[in-house]
């Protein structure tokens, strides 16, 4: 008997310990439950502020989204508005294929927009006193600028051999496209044409462009030094125009042009351009005004265009002038420059392979 008393004894003993047991156990789960929750209210406040938070930057996206497009569109109504178009720029008859997702653009400067004689030889019908090739390869890593010399003697179609700026004389922008494309053998996309006195208007619009000039010279009241020049609107007109002040004449008349195009890209492309909506909205508004296009380089056509060339740098344009061999004079007596006939048959070669770098990278130096 008093063993198995003691065995009852000792199991209420280990009853009663294991209810304690479970007791503490439960106390501790709800402390820990306690704890949790305590945890979560502390937590979320700084949830709530982040969601607040993120939900603030995206109305804000959303809002300057809409400023934007607004924006863009008026710029692009303003292009397409004052943007002169013209109505035939291209030939008529066979034409070199197109060149796929590469790009060439032919790039006319004339003065005959502005009813303006600036070198006194009153050519009839004027003529194109810049001519410039603008090649973006398909992979869009860079824009090439090719100037052709206005004095290149070229077989212009149906006229027999002449300066190549003759043939905006004798035919306008049809028989100016239908000539480089003959001499280059590749089908120029788009044509635009600018009267030179659009410069004048670009530059103040930009308020003012950073040109670099291979040296001293004076030209229309206006002087220039050897090394980087900023130049306003007066003083860019008189610097692209400028040929009597050289040895060379026409040879560095077009290097500052092209000088002249790269400090406008340099400035377009500035964080001081791209962030100032007005500035930015005088520039295509003064562009517009001195610019014809074909009818397909609209506004549309040039923002997808931009877009695709959104990697670009200033150090990415690349220009150069179509290489000369020497001039001569003609059985009427103008004198004429000779292009180089193998640099233009590989010219020809490399924009038609869309692999002008290569070309220009076996350039001797």
């Amino acid at each position: 008997m008093s063993e198995r008393r003691a065995a009852r004894a000792a199991a209420e003993a280990a009853a009663v310990e294991a209810r304690a047991a479970a007791e503490a156990a439960a106390v501790e789960a709800r402390a820990a439950a306690k704890r949790t929750r305590a945890a979560a209210r502390r937590k979320r406040p700084v949830l709530v502020a982040l969601l607040s938070t993120l939900g603030a930057l995206a109305g804000v996206a959303t809002v300057l989204a809409v400023v934007a497009a607004v924006f863009v569109g008026s710029l692009a109504r303003s292009f397409d508005t004052r943007t002169e178009t013209i109505a035939d720029p291209f030939p008529a008859g066979d034409r070199p294929t197109p060149a796929g997702a590469a790009e060439n653009v032919l790039l006319i400067g004339s003065d005959s927009r502005a009813g303006l004689d600036p070198d006194g030889d009153h050519t009839a019908g004027g003529r194109s006193d810049t001519l410039m090739l603008a090649h973006v390869p398909a992979d869009r890593r860079h824009v090439y600028l090719m100037s052709i010399m206005r004095d290149a003697w070229v077989d212009v179609p149906g006229h027999g051999q002449a300066k190549v700026n003759a043939a905006y004389a004798w035919g306008g922008i049809p028989l100016t496209v239908q000539t480089v494309e003959q001499l280059l053998d590749v089908r120029i996309d788009h044509v635009a044409e600018i009267d030179l006195a659009g410069f004048e208007d670009v530059t103040d619009a930009l308020g003012g462009v950073t040109v670099q000039s291979p040296q001293d010279f004076d030209a229309r009241g206006h002087h220039f030094v050897r090394g980087a020049n900023r130049l306003d609107g007066e003083q860019a007109l008189a610097f692209v125009r400028e040929r009597h002040a050289f040895a060379d004449a026409d040879h560095t008349r077009v290097r500052n042009q092209q000088a002249f195009l790269r400090g406008v890209f340099d400035q377009v492309v500035s964080r001081g351009t791209l962030t100032d909506p007005g500035r930015l909205q005088e520039f295509v508004a003064a562009t517009s005004e001195h610019l014809a296009v074909d009818p397909g380089l609209d506004a549309a056509t040039i923002a997808r265009l931009g877009w695709s060339l959104r990697g670009i740098r200033p150090d990415d344009l690349v220009t150069f002038t179509m290489p000369t061999a020497g001039g001569g004079t003609a059985p009427d007596g103008q004198s004429f420059v000779r292009l180089a006939e193998h640099d233009r048959s590989a010219i020809s070669a490399a924009l038609r392979s869309d692999d002008l770098q290569h070309w220009l990278d076996d350039r001797p130096r």
